[in-house]
């Protein structure tokens, strides 16, 4: 549906380098496609490198907010891209980390794709759920309390996951999905 996400305001995070481009890029439409507005959120403005297979400069975005300036009240769901570098830059900022755990404390509904998971273990948000992710991750995952599956697209009460670009397809569709049915209370589960 072309109006699903009519009136939501959605973060999306981009690390200032290392962001998988197309995980950014194709959720990013997805959500606007169906309505929402989006604002891209960072530990800095400015332009941000993305990449492409972890080690192919992509391009450059905006950063458009801080996390300084911005929280999790401010939206109606939140878009965690994966890339190795870009996550692990975001799991090491704790206003990006507190601002992800922010979403669980309000139920809002969560999509999060390959490396980025890393940042939701650092939030300590795992617990008890069901979750996939790029495989190198499991681990974090499991000893943070999550189950972690081998699965394109995982959606446990809000939280949406899959593992890799292979997989955006389906994910863009889930998040379009759960974010159009709002706060989901169980996602306050786990934080």
């Amino acid at each position: 549906m072309a109006n699903e996400l009519q009136g939501r305001k959605i973060a999306i995070l981009l690390a200032p380098v290392g962001t998988e481009q197309v995980e950014f890029v194709q959720p990013k439409k997805a959500v606007e496609d169906a309505g929402a507005s989006v604002d891209v959120v960072g530990i800095q403005t400015g332009e941000a490198q993305t990449m492409n297979s972890d080690v192919n400069p992509g391009e450059t975005f905006t950063v458009e907010k801080t996390f300084s300036e911005v929280s999790a009240e401010d939206y109606d769901a939140l878009i965690v891209p994966g890339g190795t570098v870009g996550a692990d830059n975001l799991r090491g900022n704790e206003e990006a980390v507190s601002f992800v755990r922010g979403f669980f404390e309000q139920a809002k509904p969560v999509g999060v794709i390959c490396h980025g998971p890393w940042t939701l273990v650092e939030a300590d948000v795992v617990k008890g759920r069901t979750l996939t992710s790029y495989p190198t991750l499991q681990t974090d995952i499991r000893n943070a309390g999550g189950t972690w599956v081998d699965e394109e697209v995982v959606t446990d009460q809000g939280l949406v996951t899959s593992r890799n670009p292979g997989d955006l397809d389906a994910f863009c569709a889930k998040i379009v999905e759960e974010f159009a049915e709002g706060k989901h209370e169980e996602q306050a589960r786990s934080a």
